[in-house]
């Protein structure tokens, strides 16, 4: 089965083709990263037009790559939301365009559910499951019984934890996006400040990062007012072990108490490279920790592609032309 995936959510303009759910064909991704950099955050307006401009030439790449003709796609796959209304709109109308052109089935994905079954290209899905989906815009921790079977037992009351990454980036000085410049930083530092681990109430499974970043930005402030450097690697190692801490302690104990035995980590965010340290060191021994390769851990549409293959497969419902995009679309099972 050949699924045509799209994913055009915030600033990555990808189209992918994934033969079975697991052979990615073609996985090409348009990224907004320098045109943004200059703003230190994504501009939307900005970001949609780049989409108008860059969906086509990605289209055609994909299936350059792969080799095939746009008559073999059995099933189309599109990104509905989460995320930038202007964005996703892109994305939604090249699909119904392909979509009617060809004759082929429609098919609308969630983009968290995406990031999640992105560990299905190189794992095979084992249930029951904690996920732990870290990015940009969120941070939940969800319980999987089956495929689309999704339980959000925690989830960020305020910052998500890849946003925080961009706030302490902007405080300290490093570019945008801050994640992967705060994750190099820290492994060249030590953990010589004090920063708070918010736990929340003792039973919680949810999570605040606002806390957390307020800390940075005043401790940063404070010493420039005593007129005092900032050891910024030292910071940042601080900063990543107070996230990377709860996160990984929250998710086991969810686990242990759901007497799951693997863990999945999703999201822009499981690329961290000190995340996975954590998990690899106080997991191993205890559950499988399944974390997709970096490739396949920020946006793109090899995993639309895979989520809606496994979605099809569960309940083969299709869309209509009607399909509009939806930027606070919920999580939900099917």
């Amino acid at each position: 089965m050949l699924v045509l995936g799209i994913e055009s959510s915030c600033d990555e303009t990808s189209v992918a083709i994934v033969k079975d759910g697991k052979e990615v064909l073609a996985n090409v991704i348009n990224s907004q990263i320098k045109i943004h950099e200059r703003f230190g955050g994504v501009v939307p307006e900005i970001a949609s037009r780049n989409h108008v401009y860059q969906i086509s030439l990605v289209f055609e790449e994909a299936f350059k790559i792969a080799q095939i003709q746009p008559e073999e796609i059995d099933l189309v796959a599109v990104t509905q939301g989460p995320g930038l209304v202007g964005s996703l709109l892109v994305g939604v109308n090249a699909a119904k365009t392909f979509a009617l052109m060809y004759d082929k089935p429609l098919l609308a994905v969630h983009h968290l559910a995406g990031h999640i079954y992105a560990n299905a290209i190189e794992h095979d899905m084992k249930f029951p499951c904690i996920a732990l989906l870290v990015s940009g815009g969120n941070t939940e921790l969800i319980y999987m019984k089956d495929h689309f079977d999704f339980e959000i037992i925690g989830q960020t009351l305020d910052d998500a934890v890849g946003e925080a990454y961009d706030k302490v980036a902007r405080v300290v000085g490093l570019p945008y996006p801050g994640g992967p410049h705060v994750d190099r930083l820290a492994h060249l530092g030590k953990e010589t400040y004090v920063l708070p681990r918010v736990y929340l109430e003792e039973n919680s499974y949810n999570f605040s990062f606002s806390g957390l970043k307020s800390a940075v930005i005043n401790l940063v402030h404070n010493a420039e007012q005593r007129k005092e450097s900032i050891r910024v690697e030292d910071l940042c190692a601080t900063f990543q072990n107070s996230v990377t801490e709860v996160l990984v302690h929250k998710t086991l104990k969810l686990a242990k108490e759901k007497n799951c035995d693997t863990i999945i980590v999703a999201g822009g965010v499981s690329a961290n490279q000190g995340l996975k340290e954590r998990f690899m060191q106080e997991a191993k021994d205890r559950f499988t920790i399944y974390i997709p390769s970096i490739k396949y851990c920020t946006d793109n549409a090899a995993m639309i592609a895979v989520c809606g293959y496994y979605q099809y497969k569960k309940n083969p419902k299709t869309e209509d032309f009607t399909l509009n995009a939806d930027p606070s679309l919920p999580l939900k099972s099917l």
